[in-house]
C-alpha cells in the first residue's frame, strides 16, 4: 500500500532499516491491514519490506512499548486487539495533555518551526477530503498531530502523544468507513494550527480539547450505528 513506499523511499539512505520496518509496520498496523490478533511473521515481513530479518526482529520489539504488537513465548507476536472500550481511557489521557501540548507550543514554538506549521495549515487547508483515499487522510492527520506534538519542545511528551494517538488512529479506522464527515474532522485542524502560529495559548488549548472530544463523540456514534 501507498505507506510502504513512502516508508521505503523516505526512509532509504536517511534512516536505519529498523527505522523503515518499524515506520511501515507500523502504518500497516495502524490502518488494520494487518488485522488486530494476526500473527506476525518476521521472515514475510522481512521479505516484503526488502530487508533482514533483524531490523524487523528489532522494529517489533519498539512497536511492543506502543502496545501496538504483544510477543508470547513459544507462540510469536500478535497484533494487538483493537478493544473500543479503550476509547474512553486514551481519550481521557488525550484530553488532559493535547491541550497541554497545544498551549506550549503556542508559547514556545520559533519562528522557523511556525513557518514549518504554516506550511501544513496551508496543505490541509488545500486538503480535498472526497478525492483523497483513507491513507491520505491518516497521513496528513498524523502530520497535523505530530507538527504539533514537536511544536512542543518536550521530548517526553511528544513520545507519550504519539503512542496514544496512534492507538486513537486505529480506532477511528475501525469505523472510518461509516464516519459521515470526514472534512470537518480534518479542516478542525486549521483553527488549532492557526491559534498555535499566532501564538494564542487559551484558544490552542480550548481547539485542542475541542479536537480530541469530538474525535471521541464521533466515534462512539459510528460505533452505536454499526
Amino acid at each position: 500500500m501507498a505507506f510502504e513506499a513512502l516508508a521505503v523511499t523516505e526512509g532509504a539512505g536517511k534512516k536505519s532499516l529498523a527505522d523503515v520496518a518499524y515506520g511501515s509496520i507500523r502504518d500497516w498496523l495502524l490502518t488494520l491491514e494487518i488485522k488486530p490478533g494476526e500473527l506476525l511473521n518476521d521472515e514475510l515481513l522481512a521479505k516484503k519490506l526488502g530487508i533482514g530479518r533483524t531490523p524487523v526482529r528489532e522494529a517489533l520489539k519498539r512497536l511492543e512499548l506502543d502496545r501496538l504488537v504483544k510477543t508470547y513465548p513459544r507462540r510469536g507476536t500478535f497484533a494487538t486487539r483493537v478493544d473500543v472500550t479503550d476509547l474512553s481511557y486514551i481519550s481521557e489521557i488525550r484530553a488532559q495533555l493535547e491541550p497541554l501540548a497545544a498551549a506550549r507550543a503556542a508559547r514556545v514554538a520559533t519562528p522557523t518551526v511556525r513557518a514549518q506549521l504554516r506550511e501544513t495549515l496551508e496543505t490541509v487547508e488545500a486538503f480535498d477530503v472526497a478525492a483523497a483515499t483513507v491513507t491520505e487522510t491518516l497521513q496528513l492527520d498524523a502530520r497535523v498531530h505530530q507538527g504539533l506534538y514537536a511544536a512542543a519542545a518536550n521530548p517526553h511528551l511528544e513520545d507519550i502523544l504519539i503512542r496514544y494517538d496512534n492507538l486513537a488512529t486505529r480506532i477511528w479506522c475501525m469505523v472510518i468507513d461509516r464516519l459521515p464527515d470526514l472534512s470537518r474532522h480534518v479542516h478542525e485542524h486549521v483553527d488549532l494550527l492557526r491559534a498555535v502560529i499566532d501564538g494564542d495559548e487559551e484558544r490552542a488549548a480550548e481547539l485542542a480539547t475541542v479536537h480530541v472530544s469530538g474525535f471521541e463523540q464521533a466515534v462512539r456514534e459510528a460505533l452505536f450505528k454499526a
